[in-house]
């Protein structure tokens, strides 16, 4: 049998004091004397008395839970992006649900619905191509939402700046020399894609070189290391020129080109030069420590929950490479 929970008629009982002083001490300690206040508290210590947080958010009118939905839970990415969120939230005492939607449109439109009917507070979403009108049906129950790692002109979202991003990363590749750089894209309906290719093209023609010549894309269907891993091998086995450089759309896809190159046995970076973008923890702790677009990941939580809790704009943050060995020029 489930043990039953301790009520405040309980711990009044215990103490040998009324209701309302049990609530006056959970809500307005001030306003007991510090005995009762002292009696009170060792009652709940006894009875293990917990507040049901969920009925007091029904008196209230108020949810003090968000729910927030990011593409893969297990992705380092995404774990910092949550801290960020948790952080914000813990702030003003409110705690986060997170799921992880697998980039799949069924199950992010499962995880909207479960998230409306437990009527949170709002919910931060890191977007796919799908999001924007399950997002209007949420605004129509009056559940307000954030898009994360997004700049949206049309819907509420914090994000980071993609096109600088891919600038930089492509800027410092052609500094080292390399004239034939594989892109390692995700789809072309992700906006991470879309930004940093104009990045990465806006890069080349600034160096007076032609984009079509110098970039080639190759769109992965999944942003993993496997997938990364097949996407050089697709490159190198072409038919045309191989790459002697490699922008990678997260740093898992790098580790997956990085893996390929290990097999052929080709230098990183002699052979092929690789870049990854988010900078994740375990990036200078590589054998060759990999060169890596920085995002702001806990920054970005926090600025979503942020937004979410008091409206509050944010900029647009701005990435920052850094350069380590698998991309910097060999010394002579």
């Amino acid at each position: 049998m489930t043990p039953q929970r301790a009520s405040v008629k309980d711990v009044a009982a215990l103490a040998g004091v009324s209701v309302g002083t049990v609530s006056n001490v959970l809500n307005r300690p001030d306003s007991v004397t510090e005995k009762t206040r002292v009696k009170v508290e060792q009652a709940m210590a006894e009875l293990n008395f917990h507040r049901n947080a969920s009925a007091r958010q029904l008196r209230a009118g108020v949810s003090r839970t968000v729910g927030a939905i990011v593409m893969d839970v297990g992705n380092p990415y995404y774990t910092e992006l949550a801290r960020g969120i948790e952080d914000r939230l813990a702030a003003d005492d409110h705690t986060l649900i997170l799921c992880s939607s697998d980039d799949d449109p069924h199950r992010e439109a499962q995880f909207l619905r479960l998230l409306a009917e437990q009527g949170v507070r709002g919910v931060l979403v890191t977007p796919m191509a799908s999001t924007m009108q399950r997002l209007g049906d949420l605004r129509r129950l009056g559940i307000p939402s954030v898009l994360m790692d997004s700049a949206s002109t049309q819907h509420t979202s914090v994000g980071v700046d993609h096109v600088s991003g891919g600038r930089q990363a492509i800027a410092h590749l052609l500094s080292q020399g390399h004239r034939r750089i594989l892109f390692l894209a995700g789809t072309p309906d992700l906006q991470q894609t879309r930004h940093r290719l104009r990045g990465a093209i806006e890069a080349v023609q600034a160096a007076g070189l032609d984009p079509v010549e110098v970039l080639h894309v190759v769109n992965l269907p999944a942003l993993t290391a496997n997938e990364g891993q097949r996407g050089l091998v697709e490159a190198l086995e072409g038919p045309g020129p191989a790459p002697t450089a490699v922008f990678a759309m997260n740093d898992i896809v790098a580790l997956g080109a990085m893996r390929e190159l290990r097999v052929r046995r080709l230098s990183i970076p002699r052979d092929v030069a690789v870049v990854g973008y988010d900078d994740l923890y375990f990036a200078a702790e590589l054998m060759t420590p990999l060169s890596s677009v920085r995002q702001p990941m806990r920054q970005l939580g926090w600025a979503a929950a942020d937004l979410l809790l008091t409206e509050t704009q944010h900029p647009l943050f701005e990435p920052e490479l850094v350069v380590r060995a698998s991309s910097d020029a060999p010394q002579s």
